[in-house]
């Protein structure tokens, strides 16, 4: 008997692949952008199954270390890589971000996964050096690897305070839909 993984008796899935950006922190889980998305997918009649594999605090360093098993457990169509924000916060050496977004990226393709890469920005305090060139690195990595790009998660969030939760890191419920927005118009020409 052929054992499949239940999201491939599903249809076509996207894993959506980040950090507690994606993984609904401090939220209920139907409220997080990656359940908006299988709502909005729904609506407009795309059959795909949504499997958001994001993890709060993930690395790119453990990102990368887990993909392999992602990727074999739930076949995706889609992957949308949504990683980095923990590696800059923490400083971490954007050499080393640079290479596990890539090997994530190229892994997900090897798959035979579309990918879309979203890109991440930081407060200014971190200096103007690195934060330029930390948002750098996915247009950078989306050129090279020809993969679609989601240039700023959180567009139109980042600068409102009312839209973050008291810890002013995770965004509110009521701004999911706007995150969502954000990724669609990259993640749309993907499905077809």
């Amino acid at each position: 008997m052929l054992c499949l993984p239940l999201t491939a008796w599903a249809g076509r899935a996207i894993l959506v692949y980040g950090d507690s950006l994606s993984a609904a922190y401090g939220l209920a889980q139907d409220a997080g952008w990656a359940t908006l998305l299988q709502a909005r997918l729904k609506q407009k009649g795309l059959d795909y199954t949504v499997v958001n594999a994001s993890i709060s605090g993930e690395t790119t360093s453990g990102g990368m270390a887990r993909i392999a098993e992602a990727l074999s457990a739930h076949q995706p169509r889609v992957v949308i890589v949504a990683l980095g924000a923990n590696d800059g916060l923490r400083g971490l050496p954007l050499a080393q971000m640079r290479a596990n977004l890539g090997k994530i990226v190229r892994a997900s393709q090897k798959a035979k996964s579309r990918v879309l890469l979203v890109g991440m920005r930081l407060p200014p305090n971190y200096g103007d050096a690195y934060t330029r060139q930390f948002a750098q690195v996915y247009a950078d990595l989306a050129r090279e690897n020809k993969t679609a790009l989601a240039p700023f998660l959180l567009q139109g969030v980042a600068d409102r305070r009312e839209l973050f939760q008291a810890d002013n890191l995770h965004p509110t419920a009521q701004a999911q839909a706007m995150i969502l927005d954000n990724v669609w118009p990259a993640l749309a020409p993907l499905l077809k």
